[in-house]
């Protein structure tokens, strides 16, 4: 069905004809067929059979559905380490959302780079380490609040495990890298170990009640760019499917993590659904159908926005006849000392980008701030209240516009 949103219903009369004489046999009585409603088809009950682990734990499952259903008339809005005092303005108390609007993000986001890092090693006065204890807690801390976690992962490259950047290796490391994680590949080993440490951390995010904490996980983001050494340059579209693919079994599967929703998120090269869809790993594979895109925000005015929700507009309509999540899985425009804000940029030109064509996108998740750049405003920038006007709009949801995420309705 090509939009399995639009309700449509079709009454049927079946009415019996009979002869106006009086001497006639009584009609028979008019049957009303009663009205056919068509949906999406996702239900409280059958919502397991459209995820990728049909294993998942109760709250990964409501949290799909609810992100499902929150796209017909909000967008959750959040930021990378919103909590994080080594990025953000100086102060882990709070995020810089709430001190600009009064509440916190509706997602948080993290990485597991840090974490996975080859000088991680375990212990207290190790810094990986307390990296991944501040980032662990604040995952916990979003949960409690009643947000929505995603994880990126910018993990090194193979060889050298220094960098995640194609720039900074060979030709030849370039050329191999990708295809050597694979099974079979020289480094497959390499990158189980790093999958070892994603698993033993994720099944290790728990709530009050003991329960796990659901995440969202976006492996290999921005591969259609070239910066990455995971990049549409240094691996084919069977290598990458393949690589995906792996990712989703071997955590799903053999390690038994049952609280993640899997995320397919390129950059904004795509236009059409037929080269977004020239990497995709297939249904089976994906819960969220992402796009990161910056480009067409900067300094693009109108002309940008609308270039980025025709590519917003194929992702939802996508995620519609898949029964899959939509979402701008970064975005921003970053404001340093030389370069201002544009005008209106967050109340005008993003929400027109996530809200025109009646497009359904679950959620918009800005980058990090640091102590001397911004993606998100604080309190005394001077787009501050442009950002204000942003979060009270009718479609945007900060967390207190957020129904429970982690019950079935």
């Amino acid at each position: 069905m090509r939009n399995p949103f639009l309700k449509i219903i079709i009454p049927s009369l079946i009415i019996a004809l009979s002869s106006c004489s009086k001497d006639d046999p009584a009609p028979d009585p008019v049957v009303v067929v009663p009205p056919v409603e068509v949906t999406d088809g996702l239900t409280t009950q059958n919502v397991k059979t459209y995820l990728v682990d049909k294993n998942a734990t109760t709250e990964t499952v409501a949290l799909f559905y609810n992100l499902k259903k929150l796209a017909k008339t909000k967008f959750a809005i959040g930021q990378q380490d919103a909590f994080n005092g080594f990025y953000n303005n100086g102060s882990t108390a709070e995020s810089d959302i709430k001190k600009t609007t009064g509440y916190d993000p509706a997602i948080l986001g993290s990485d597991f780079m840090f974490i996975t890092d080859k000088n991680n090693n375990g212990q207290a006065s190790n810094w990986f380490y307390q990296q991944e204890v501040i980032i662990t807690d604040d995952v916990k801390e979003a949960y409690a609040k009643g947000m929505i976690n995603t994880f990126s992962w910018h993990i090194r490259e193979p060889y050298n495990d220094n960098s995640f950047y194609a720039a900074d290796m060979t030709t030849e490391q370039k050329a191999t890298a990708f295809k050597s994680i694979l099974p079979g590949g020289v480094n497959n080993a390499w990158y189980k170990t790093k999958l070892d440490k994603v698993a033993s951390v994720v099944s290790n995010l728990k709530g009050s009640k003991g329960e796990l904490i659901p995440i969202i996980f976006r492996p290999f983001h921005e591969f259609d760019g070239s910066w990455f050494w995971w990049g549409a340059d240094y691996c084919s579209p069977e290598d990458y499917k393949a690589a995906y693919q792996f990712t989703v079994e071997y955590l799903r599967d053999t390690k038994g993590i049952h609280n993640i929703l899997y995320a397919f998120s390129p950059d904004n090269s795509y236009s059409t659904s037929t080269n977004y869809l020239s990497r995709y790993p297939g249904d089976a594979y994906v819960d969220v159908l992402g796009m990161d895109n910056y480009g067409d925000f900067n300094n693009q005015g109108q002309t940008g926005a609308d270039k980025a929700n025709a590519k917003l507009k194929m992702i939802s309509d996508l995620a519609i006849s898949k029964v899959k999540i939509a979402a701008m899985a970064e975005t921003g425009y970053q404001v340093t000392a030389t370069i201002p804000p544009i005008d209106n940029w967050f109340s005008t030109y993003l929400y027109s980008a996530l809200t025109a064509n009646n497009i359904q996108i679950s959620y918009v998740l800005f980058w990090n701030n640091t102590q001397n750049a911004y993606w998100v405003p604080t309190p005394t920038a001077s787009n501050a209240a442009d950002f204000k006007t942003f979060v009270t709009k009718s479609k945007s949801a900060l967390v207190n516009s957020l129904p429970n995420m982690y019950v079935l309705p």
